[in-house]
């Protein structure tokens, strides 16, 4: 048990959740959080606003209610690759267009893998068994166009974390964990809006939120020691600086907050059920959790991520490539993440494949940080769009 605890640290830090490492994480199943495709993960982890194929599921399910046909879509990635752990993180997504619904439906399955623990005695250091750790979460969704300009997009979550099949001998709970959550986004994607000095931007531009994770805590011994899941608000803005018939050049930018009550952890406090009893539920934290500071510290907590998009080719001669690259800040007090990301990908008749690469060695005493030299690796796989006949942000893949 003792090397789980030691991975799940590793991997709050590889997300960030911690303010204050002597008391506890803000949020439970933290997986929840990591960026799944490779797509958004070359733009700096930003896709918000832009949510233009199946992976809009995370991103924000909105932006799902403007495209059509189907698509299916894998990522693959070994997580934390510094510390030559048995951790891996798997995602696939499908979307399915359906006229007699006026929207889409979609599924995703996220999968995470801790990998194989030996379990020993309580006195004594020889192996009893082995056992596996993961966390996973099936994702169920609907998306609709409220009009021209407008999407609308909602996801059912059930989530199952299972760090070990037994309790310890002290401990009257398991290590199995089962809970819910849900989402709910929105995206406002102009035919038409004209600005001063710059002209038409419609079907250049978009802008959208989503806030996920909305649900009830989870436990793993009793409820007196819940804790939150990472309810999260996400804004994302995407706008089309170039476009003509072989080239195009997008910029995304996403700000993203967890809305989750960090009670008396941060403060000090080592009686844990005293701790989680003074935590809010999630129905007060999505309003409360924007003023537990000061104006300046909640500006602090947010989470800023950008990145630019390249493509060149041609959608009627069914062959393009791109080039990405993207930047994702936070506060050295929240968790102090900083890298820059790389990405490219390719799209081939039905087919796209993209990958991206997170780098911290730009920035000094960063060598070594946990995210550095990650990779993800994403098929998408779609039929059935109709061609797209005005310019725009790209149906489908």
């Amino acid at each position: 048990m003792k090397r789980i605890f030691i991975i799940m640290i590793l991997c709050i830090f590889g997300i960030g959740m911690v303010k204050d490492v002597k008391a506890q994480g803000e949020a439970a199943v933290p997986f929840l959080l990591l960026a799944p495709d490779s797509r958004a993960g070359g733009l700096g982890e930003s896709g918000a606003g832009l949510a233009d194929n199946s992976a809009a599921i995370f991103w924000n399910p909105a932006g799902i209610a403007f495209l059509t046909g189907s698509e299916v879509g894998f990522t693959h990635s070994d997580w934390l690759p510094m510390f030559n752990l048995d951790l891996f993180y798997d995602y696939a997504t499908y979307r399915q267009y359906i006229e007699e619904l006026n929207g889409s439906i979609t599924a995703s399955v996220t999968y995470m893998s801790y990998g194989e623990f030996v379990r020993t005695g309580s006195n004594s250091p020889d192996p009893i068994g082995t056992f596996r750790s993961f966390d996973a979460a099936l994702t169920l969704g609907y998306a609709t166009k409220l009009s021209s300009d407008w999407g609308l997009g909602f996801n059912f979550r059930v989530i199952h974390s299972r760090l070990a099949d037994k309790p310890t001998e002290a401990e009257q709970g398991s290590g199995v964990a089962t809970s819910v959550s849900f989402d709910i986004g929105a995206m406002w994607r102009p035919t038409k809006l004209d600005l001063p000095l710059i002209g038409d931007i419609g079907n250049n531009f978009s802008i959208g939120f989503n806030l996920s994770n909305i649900g009830p805590k989870i436990y793993y011994i009793d409820q007196a020691q819940a804790d939150p899941i990472p309810t999260n608000f996400r804004l994302g803005i995407a706008a089309r600086l170039f476009e003509d018939d072989y080239n195009s050049l997008t910029y995304t930018v996403d700000f993203s907050k967890l809305l989750v009550d960090k009670g008396e952890a941060f403060r000090g406090t080592v009686d844990t059920t005293q701790t989680q009893k003074k935590r809010k539920d999630f129905y007060e934290t999505i309003f409360t959790a924007w003023f537990d500071q000061s104006f300046g510290e909640e500006l602090r907590d947010i989470v800023s991520s950008m990145g630019l998009e390249y493509w060149y080719g041609s959608e009627a001669e069914g062959f393009k490539f791109a080039l990405r690259a993207g930047f994702f800040y936070e506060d050295p007090s929240y968790g102090n993440r900083k890298f820059v990301t790389l990405g490219a990908g390719i799209r081939y008749d039905s087919y796209g494949f993209d990958f991206s690469y997170i780098t911290t060695d730009v920035f000094k005493g960063a060598e070594n940080h946990p995210l550095n030299n990650t990779l993800r690796f994403s098929l998408l796989i779609g039929w059935g769009s109709q061609p797209k006949t005005t310019p725009g942000f790209p149906r489908g893949i």
